[in-house]
């Protein structure tokens, strides 16, 4: 994690030197606001990334002479099966749909997202799949 968040951090020294060349070159506010909006988000990022780091084990990534098997295991519980997806995609294409038909087709999707985002966060403590 921490070549992750040396990288981050120096993308955004990157990012606010051409933000600051940008802004006083071009005296153009959207753009310069959205290089500065980058910047912050990089450095939040790299930030996490390069605290996180002290605390967690070091990882293969970080061992200069480590071998692509030395990070092999289980990365983490993947879901083998799941519906909710489904139903925040269709309420995503339905959000999607109501910028370009109307806006009052979000009436109908906010329910549905709602609904898929409430299901897949609380997918395992419910039904037969509760493991808490």
């Amino acid at each position: 994690m921490k070549v992750q968040g040396r990288m981050f951090i120096w993308l955004s020294v990157f990012i606010l030197a051409t933000a600051v060349v940008y802004g006083v070159w071009s005296k153009e506010p959207a753009g310069t606001t959205a290089l500065f909006l980058a910047f912050a988000l990089s450095i939040m990022i790299g930030y996490y990334l390069a605290f996180t780091a002290r605390r967690v084990d070091v990882g293969a990534q970080d061992n200069k002479d480590a071998d692509v098997a030395d990070d092999a295991g289980e990365l983490g519980f993947f879901s083998p099966h799941s519906w909710q997806p489904l139903s925040l995609a269709v309420g995503g294409a339905l959000a999607f749909l109501g910028v370009v038909f109307g806006w009052w087709l979000l009436f109908f999707s906010a329910p549905i997202i709602m609904i898929g985002l409430f299901g897949w966060v609380f997918e395992y403590y419910r039904g037969e799949n509760a493991n808490q």
